[in-house]
């Protein structure tokens, strides 16, 4: 089955990931028993997939996978000679060990993006902002990483010459300081400066300020809805 030892860890990819027929499978474990690189070649092959057997499902392969990945990788025009020249392998192994490569660059690329999207990044305080009324208006959540969300939850009437704009106070020393402008009514992410980590207990409110922002750097508008951040439990 192996005509040139150099094949080797290219074939053990090829058993680890099931892209051998039953045949060459039960062969390729037949001369495991006698061939100590052989069999190492699967372990270190085994060892490399280990995420992709942790993480995803098994799925059922279509009998024209192979025929199709062929038909895509080779140019569709006749050899000019009927046979390759003796002592040349056969090319399928030439175009399996790029099929290969393209499929597991592909898996793992999937697998860390699966990964990467279902890991949740909680955040380190929450504030329920709330106008003079009682009324829910917006909630805030602070990643104290140079990142805030705020996420509107009713309608204000802000005129064309005014736009909101969101404030933290992370001490009475270092005074209000702007979590930056809010486009319109819209939920949207804050580019939070670098502060403290929030606290429990902080205050957080959005105010109705000129278009521009605060000309101070202070709140000067009328206060739309304010909170205490909370550590989320």
């Amino acid at each position: 089955m192996i005509s040139d030892r150099k094949d080797i860890p290219a074939i053990a990819d090829e058993y680890v990931l099931g892209l051998l027929d039953h045949g060459e499978a039960a062969q390729l474990e037949a001369d495991m028993e006698e061939d100590k690189e052989l069999m190492a070649a699967v372990a270190a092959s085994r060892d490399r997939f280990l995420p992709l057997d942790m993480s995803i499902e098994p799925a059922a392969v279509n009998d024209s996978l192979w025929s199709r990945i062929e038909a895509s990788l080779q140019p569709q025009v006749k050899p000019a000679q009927p046979s390759p020249p003796p002592g040349l392998n056969d090319n399928r192994a030439g175009w399996r060990l790029t099929a290969i490569s393209a499929i597991a660059a592909t898996v793992i690329l999937a697998v860390g993006l699966a990964f990467s999207l279902m890991r949740t990044t909680e955040p380190v305080v929450v504030a329920v902002l709330v106008d003079e009324a009682g009324e829910v208006r917006a909630v805030i959540e602070d990643f104290g990483s140079q990142q805030a969300v705020i996420k509107m939850l009713a309608d204000f009437d802000v005129p064309d010459d005014k736009t909101i704009q969101v404030w933290t106070l992370p001490s009475r020393d270092m005074g209000p300081v702007s979590l930056g402008l809010i486009d319109g009514i819209r939920s949207a992410r804050l580019d939070r400066p670098s502060l403290p980590l929030p606290r429990n207990g902080q205050l957080y409110e959005i105010t109705l300020e000129q278009a521009g922002g605060s000309p101070t750097g202070r709140p000067t508008g009328p206060i739309l809805a304010k909170g205490l951040a909370k550590l989320p439990r």
